[in-house]
């Protein structure tokens, strides 16, 4: 066997939306648009400076049925840049890909290789002593196990096996082509490039690598960090390293801050900064989308909830100031505790006293909460379709969501009365 090197890379979703941004004065709206076009041009570029023997693409190059062949040409166009370079690339389909009218209409260059979708078959390269075994996906959920039909190992070659798949299982991802590691072991591969799930996970370390790569654009807050491809180097028709390339032009990131030590907004903001200007730094130059959450028992807590928006908008301009407009707050979440004893003012014989005393019992007692979300479901149908949407929506049919009011409900109250010395009279 001779020596060769290839990149192994999946769940590309070429011109998928990122999805959670919210726009704001000075967000960079711009860098991000056309992210993941750009993170395969990264990829394409990776393969041709590093001279690279062929491409693997597991599954998911498209994002669903998208009708505009503009993100087909794109793809072309990149191939073609491989093909110049006497790269090949091998692809299978995915769940996204199985019903993309693309997938179905266009035809690729001569360089780009797709696997049958009706049963797995094998590629050939005999320069190099490799053989290359895949099926694709010809419908969106495919829940059998593909592996047990995948062809046996070939003889003295270097075995890859391709495959779009949830293995045993992974949360937030649809449970498809589902198989065991035991049952890619049972082939005798030497490699298995899996794709579908969006973060980088090693299944198996050697004899042999099964691998998900990860996507290589984050598209939301769910797929944080560092994005890419994996590079693979083989010596002698052995495995000799494994290198994870960044292929992401925009990182997602939690920045998580503890504010049960600080007592004045300004301090948050300090802590703020510290962090944000951390994770600006191991971005490496890279615009990053930002999710801010604050925890911890605070005396803050009241105050935060009731003047949020100028929180929002403090931590915005602090996060352009760090970034030069490179760092997109995209959500902040108040998930702080108050300090504030306020057990005396309930027992209080005043109206503030009797609405908190009303709350910590409707908080604790199921059937009060039924004759609250009776009450409230006329309001939930009069609701505009703005407010029953999103993370923060109103929801009076679910009791938790309603707890939950209530409790912010009780923080605000506590909140005015502390800072206006006002005792429910």
């Amino acid at each position: 066997m001779t020596s060769f090197s290839f990149i192994h890379a999946a769940d590309i979703h070429l011109d998928s939306p990122l999805s959670g941004l919210e726009q704001y004065e000075g967000a960079p709206v711009e860098k991000i648009r056309n992210a993941t076009r750009e993170a395969f041009k990264n990829l394409v570029d990776t393969a041709i400076e590093r001279k690279t023997d062929f491409v693997i693409i597991a599954g998911d190059l498209y994002d669903g049925d998208w009708k505009d062949f503009n993100t087909g040409l794109f793809f072309v166009s990149q191939m073609v840049r491989l093909q110049k370079a006497n790269i090949p690339v091998y692809l299978i389909r995915g769940n996204h890909d199985a019903k993309s009218m693309i997938t179905r209409e266009l035809k690729l260059p001569d360089n780009v290789y797709e696997f049958s979708t009706r049963n797995a078959e094998t590629f050939v390269l005999s320069d190099f002593g490799v053989a290359i075994h895949g099926q694709g996906f010809a419908k969106r959920s495919v829940t059998e196990n593909l592996v047990k039909n995948y062809p046996p190992c070939k003889e003295n070659y270097f075995n890859i096996g391709i495959l779009h798949t949830s293995a045993t299982g992974r949360e937030g991802h649809e449970n498809y082509a589902p198989c065991s590691v035991e049952d890619m072991k049972e082939k005798g591969y030497d490699y298995w490039a899996l794709g579908h799930i969006h973060k980088r996970e090693l299944l198996h370390e050697r004899n042999p690598v099964i691998l998900f790569p990860g996507n290589i654009q984050g598209r939301h807050i769910r797929e944080t960090g560092n994005k890419g491809c994996t590079y693979v180097e083989v010596k002698d028709g052995t495995i000799d390293s494994l290198e994870h390339i960044p292929l992401d032009v925009l990182r997602w990131e939690i920045c998580e801050i503890d504010a049960q030590n600080v007592n004045q907004l300004d301090d948050l903001l300090d802590v703020a900064r510290e962090q944000l200007t951390e994770l600006y730094d191991e971005a490496e130059g890279r615009p990053l989308a930002v999710r801010i959450i604050l925890s911890g028992a605070t005396e803050l807590h009241q105050q935060l909830l009731a003047e949020r928006d100028e929180l929002i908008n403090n931590l915005r301009s602090l996060a352009l100031e760090i970034g030069f407009g490179d760092i997109w707050i995209e959500k902040v979440k108040i998930r702080t505790t108050g300090k504030l004893q306020m057990e005396e003012m309930k027992t209080q014989n005043t109206p503030v006293a009797a609405i908190l005393d009303f709350i910590d019992e409707a908080s604790r007692d199921s059937s009060i909460l039924e004759e609250l979300l009776e009450e409230f479901s006329d309001i939930q149908k009069a609701l505009p379709p703005e407010l029953k949407q999103g993370e923060e929506a109103f929801d009076f049919t679910n009791a938790g969501a309603l707890k939950k009011r209530l409790k912010e409900a009780e923080d605000l109250i506590l909140y005015y009365l502390s800072v206006t010395g006002v005792e429910g009279k």
